[in-house]
């Protein structure tokens, strides 16, 4: 039996304002939004996992326990364009000769840029 990764499922306050965010961050369509869940989908020939959105009452409270590792041809640039789309930049890491950025998006969940 062989498994993939279909969906990556975020929980969240607001899906259509996370939509929005993620649509623009990764290029992805937004397939459906509305106050309980938005769904985002990689475009054409896209291999990539879905992204679900879905609204919790509580707020993050903590750190991720799982978080997107997403790599870029010019992570300077991205990181640039991702803070301009409203994420945060928490903090540069080194290991060996590996460079990421640990960034928040609108809501705080954590994700990695390298």
């Amino acid at each position: 039996m062989a498994l993939s990764v279909h969906n990556i499922v975020i929980d969240c306050e607001s899906p259509p304002r996370l939509a929005r965010f993620w649509s623009a961050a990764m290029g992805y369509g937004i397939t459906h939004a509305d106050e309980r869940s938005a769904r985002l989908t990689p475009g054409p020939g896209g291999q990539d996992p879905h992204l679900i959105l879905v609204k919790v009452p509580e707020r993050k409270i903590a750190k991720n326990r799982l978080h997107l590792d997403l790599a870029a041809s010019d992570p300077e640039a991205e990181i640039r364009r991702l803070r301009e789309l409203g994420a945060t930049a928490v903090a540069t890491r080194r290991m060996d000769e590996l460079t990421w950025t640990v960034m928040r998006d609108p809501e705080g969940n954590e994700f990695c840029v390298g």
